[in-house]
C-alpha cells in the first residue's frame, strides 16, 4: 500500500467511524432544542388577528443531517413558519376547494408570478377563501362536515401584491436575507434564524422539469420523487440581489424555497453523502471561500453552504452509487467534486438543482478568485489539511492522552495509531453524550411554561417534533401534561376546561399508542377506555365531575413516567446508574403507602449509592403534587434567596439519590423504625453528601435537612 493510499484509508476511516455513529438513540441537543422552539412557533399570532396560527417547520442542518461530526456541523437552528390565513398558487391553476386540516375558515389566496429572474416571482392577490361548512354547517351533511369545501370570491380590483414583510416578527432583532436572527446569553444554545413564508401547495411550474427528467442511476426514486412533488414548496421573503435597488422590486420579489424537498433527499443520503456534504462546507468556510471577500472589489461574493448543497444533490443524481461506496474514499471523493465545482465556475454558471433555467451564480461573485483556488486542490493538498486541520480541529475535545498523538504524525504508523485512538475515545464516549442529551431534553421538557401546555398547536407540533428525535421523550412529555392536568383540576375549575383536560388526556394516549406496541405499554388500552367513560360522563352529565379523574391522571402519569424510565434505563443503562421506580415510589408516599415506598426507596439507595451518573428528578410544578411542603419549600427557598437559580436547570432538580434518601428518611420516621436503621441512614447520607458537589444546591440542601431530622429524632430516642 503507497503512503498515499494510507493515508486516504486513514482519513475515511475516522471520518466514517466518528460521524456516522452506530448507536440508537441518536438523539443530540440541538435536535431537542430545535423542537422545542419550533413549538414555541406554533403560538405566533397576528397582531390584528389572534385568530391567525403560525404552522412552523424546522429545516437547514438540524433537519438534513443524520450524522453527528466531532467538528460543530450545526451553526444554527432555522425554522421557517407560514400563517394559515394565507396561500400561494400557481398562476392558472384551479383554485382549490379543500384545505389541509391547519388553514384558517378564511384564507387569501395569491397567484405565483414569475418576474424575469427565475426563481424569484411576485405575489399577486387572486380571491378569498370561505369554508362555508363552518359558517352553516348545521345545515350540512355528517360527510360534508368531514370534508369541507372551501368557496372563493376572486379579487378583481387593481393590482394588489404581498409586500415583503414579516407580520410577526420581532423587528429589533437582527436580519439576514429573509432571516431574523434570535441569539441568546446561554453559550449552550444555538441562535435561531426564523424566516417567514407563505406556503404553496402545489409544485410549481418553475421546476416542472424536475420530476420528471431522466435519472440514469434510479436516484432519486419514483416513491422519494412523488412525496417531495406531494410537499409543493413555500416562498421566502427576498428579493434578488440585483433588484434590491429598485424599490418595487425589493418591497414584493420573493424566492421560491424548495427547503421541504432538500430535507426529504438529503435524509435519503447515503452516511458517505452526508459526511462528504459536511466535509465540504467545513472545507470551503476554513479556505475563506463561503464569506464575502473584498478581493474583486467591495461586495464581491464568495459561495454559500447552499452552492454546496447544490453541487452535492446534482453529485447524487449524476453519478452511480458505486462512485461512492467502491473503493471508498472521501478524498477522492470531496477532490472530484470540488472539481466539478471549479468546471461549472469556469463557465460562470452554477445549476440550480430544480429550477432548470436558474444559475445560481452572477457577475457579482468572485468567480475568478474562486475558480484559481479550486483548480489547486488535489489529493495530496486535501489530505494534508484532512490531517492538519480537519482532525486536528475535530481532535480537541478529545483528554489530551488522544489529542496530543496527534502533535506528531510524520509516519504512517503514528497516524494509524493517533487515529485508532481517536476513533476509540469517540465511540466509548458517545453514549455518555447521547444521556447527557437526553437529560437536558427531560429539564426542558419539565420546565415547559404552563401556559403553553394548554395549547393545543404547542401541544401537538411538540409531539410530533419529539418524536422525530426520541419517541421516548414523547413519553415524558405526555407523563408531565397529565401531572399539569391533574394539578389544574383539582383546583376550582369551569365545565370546559374540564372537558378540555380529558380531551388532551384522551388525544395525547391514543397519538402514543401509534409510537409504542402492547407489550411496551400493556396498560395504555386500559387508560384510553377510561379515559373516554369519563369524557362520555362528563358529557352526559355537565353539572357532574368524575371524582376518580384527578387520582386517574395522576396515576396514568406515574405510569407513564416510570415507563419512561424504564427506556432510559434499557438505552443508557450501561452510560449511567438508573432506577426505574422513583415516580412509583414518589406516588407511593403520595399515598401514604409508606411501606411499598419504604421499600422502593431502599433498593434504590442500594443501587445508587455508590454510582458515578444518575438522572435527576425535577421539583417544579408538575411535579410538586407528588412531593410533601418540606421538599417544596426547600425548593421554593433556593429560588427566592438567589434568583439565578431559576436560569440553572440544577438547582430546581434533585438526583434520583437524594430523593430516595429523602422518602426513606421518610417512611422510616413515620414507620418509627428502630435506632440502629436510622443510624445506617445517616451513614447513607454523609456518603451520599460527599458525592453531591458544591453546585448541587438544591441536593445538599435536602441531605442536610434529612440528616437534622434523623439526628434530632435519634438524639431525642437516646435521651429518653
Amino acid at each position: 500500500m503507497t503512503d498515499e493510499q494510507f493515508l486516504d484509508d486513514n482519513v475515511t476511516r475516522f471520518c466514517l467511524n466518528t460521524c456516522q455513529l452506530p448507536l440508537r438513540p441518536r438523539i443530540g441537543l440541538n435536535a431537542v432544542y430545535a423542537a422545542i422552539w419550533c413549538a414555541e412557533n406554533a403560538i405566533k399570532r397576528l397582531s390584528n388577528d389572534q385568530e391567525v396560527q403560525a404552522s412552523p417547520l424546522i429545516t437547514g442542518s438540524v433537519a438534513e443531517f443524520d450524522i453527528e461530526p466531532m467538528l460543530p456541523h450545526v451553526g444554527d437552528v432555522d425554522i421557517m413558519y407560514y400563517f394559515n390565513s394565507t396561500l400561494a398558487m400557481p398562476q392558472g391553476h384551479q383554485t382549490p376547494t379543500q384545505l389541509p386540516d391547519e388553514f384558517q375558515n378564511y384564507v387569501r389566496v395569491y397567484n405565483i408570478i414569475d418576474s424575469q429572474l427565475p426563481g424569484y416571482v411576485y405575489l399577486k392577490l387572486h380571491c378569498f377563501l370561505i369554508n362555508w361548512t363552518s359558517i352553516i354547517g348545521p345545515f350540512f351533511t355528517r360527510k360534508q362536515k368531514k370534508d369541507p369545501s372551501y368557496k372563493a370570491t376572486y379579487y378583481e380590483a387593481r393590482d394588489r401584491y404581498l409586500s415583503i414583510r414579516n407580520p410577526s416578527a420581532d423587528h429589533h432583532l437582527e436580519r439576514h436575507g429573509p432571516a431574523y436572527l434570535r441569539s441568546w446569553q446561554n453559550a449552550e444554545l444555538l441562535s435561531i434564524d426564523e424566516v417567514y413564508c407563505v406556503r404553496c401547495l402545489s409544485w410549481p411550474p418553475q421546476a416542472a422539469e424536475w420530476p420528471t427528467r431522466r435519472r440514469n442511476y434510479g436516484w432519486p426514486d419514483s416513491a422519494t420523487v412523488n412525496r417531495v412533488v406531494s410537499n409543493g414548496c413555500d416562498l421566502v421573503q427576498v428579493a434578488h440581489r440585483q433588484c434590491r435597488e429598485d424599490e418595487w422590486m425589493n418591497k414584493y420579489q420573493w424566492r421560491l424555497s424548495f427547503s421541504r424537498a432538500e430535507i426529504v433527499q438529503i435524509n435519503n443520503w447515503l452516511p458517505v453523502q452526508q459526511i462528504a456534504y459536511h466535509i465540504l462546507r467545513v472545507f470551503m468556510k476554513s479556505e475563506q471561500l463561503t464569506e464575502s471577500t473584498n478581493s474583486q472589489g467591495e461586495g464581491a461574493c464568495m459561495l454559500s453552504n447552499y452552492h454546496i448543497k447544490t453541487l452535492t444533490l446534482w453529485a447524487c443524481e449524476v453519478k452511480p452509487k458505486s462512485w461512492w461506496t467502491d473503493d471508498l474514499s472521501l478524498i477522492r471523493i470531496c477532490v472530484e467534486l470540488l472539481r466539478t465545482l471549479a468546471d461549472w465556475l469556469t463557465e460562470a454558471r452554477c445549476p440550480h438543482y430544480f429550477i432548470t433555467n436558474c444559475n445560481l451564480v452572477d457577475n457579482s461573485f468572485a468567480l475568478e478568485t474562486i475558480t484559481s483556488r479550486l483548480l489547486s486542490i488535489d489529493r495530496e493538498l486535501l489530505s494534508s489539511w484532512f490531517v492538519n486541520d480537519y482532525i486536528s480541529q475535530s481532535v480537541r475535545i478529545c483528554p489530551q492522552s488522544v489529542s496530543r498523538l496527534f502533535d506528531d504524525v510524520s509516519t504512517t504508523m503514528k497516524l494509524e495509531n493517533a487515529v485508532s485512538a481517536a476513533v476509540a475515545w469517540r465511540l466509548n464516549t458517545i453514549l455518555p453524550k447521547m444521556w447527557h442529551a437526553f437529560r437536558k431534553a427531560e429539564y426542558q421538557i419539565a420546565y415547559l411554561p404552563n401556559s403553553t401546555l394548554d395549547v393545543p398547536s404547542y401541544r401537538n407540533l411538540l409531539m410530533t417534533e419529539l418524536s422525530k428525535v426520541d419517541a421516548h421523550l414523547c413519553v415524558y412529555f405526555v407523563g408531565v401534561t397529565f401531572l399539569h392536568g391533574a394539578d389544574k383540576i383539582a383546583r376550582p375549575l369551569s365545565m370546559e376546561n374540564f372537558m378540555n383536560v380529558i380531551t388532551v388526556a384522551s388525544t395525547l394516549l391514543v397519538r402514543l399508542s401509534n409510537y409504542y406496541n402492547e407489550r411496551t405499554f400493556s396498560w395504555l388500552n386500559k387508560d384510553i377506555i377510561v379515559v373516554s367513560e369519563c369524557q362520555t360522563q362528563a358529557t352526559n352529565s355537565p353539572d357532574h365531575y368524575s371524582p376518580g379523574f384527578v387520582e386517574l391522571l395522576t396515576q396514568t402519569a406515574v405510569e407513564l413516567l416510570t415507563t419512561f424510565r424504564e427506556l432510559e434505563a434499557r438505552d443508557f443503562g450501561s452510560a449511567a446508574t438508573i432506577v426505574t421506580t422513583d415516580f412509583e415510589a414518589l406516588y407511593a408516599y403520595k399515598r401514604g403507602n409508606y411501606q411499598q415506598c419504604l421499600e422502593l426507596s431502599t433498593q434504590n439507595v442500594d443501587t445508587l449509592l455508590n454510582a458515578e451518573h444518575m438522572p435527576d428528578v425535577a421539583t417544579l410544578p408538575e411535579f410538586v403534587q407528588l412531593l410533601d411542603d418540606d421538599i417544596v419549600s426547600l425548593t421554593a427557598l433556593t429560588l427566592i434567596v438567589n434568583p439565578e437559580c431559576r436560569e440553572y436547570s440544577l438547582n430546581a432538580t434533585v438526583t434520583q439519590l437524594t430523593l430516595s434518601l429523602y422518602l426513606m428518611t421518610q417512611c422510616q420516621l413515620k414507620l418509627r423504625h428502630s435506632l440502629s436503621s436510622l443510624n445506617v441512614t445517616i451513614s447513607y447520607i454523609a456518603v451520599a453528601q460527599k458525592r453531591h458537589g458544591v453546585h448541587l444546591t438544591l441536593d445538599r440542601l435536602t441531605l442536610k435537612l434529612i440528616e437534622r431530622k434523623l439526628v434530632t429524632h435519634v438524639t431525642t430516642e437516646y435521651d429518653k
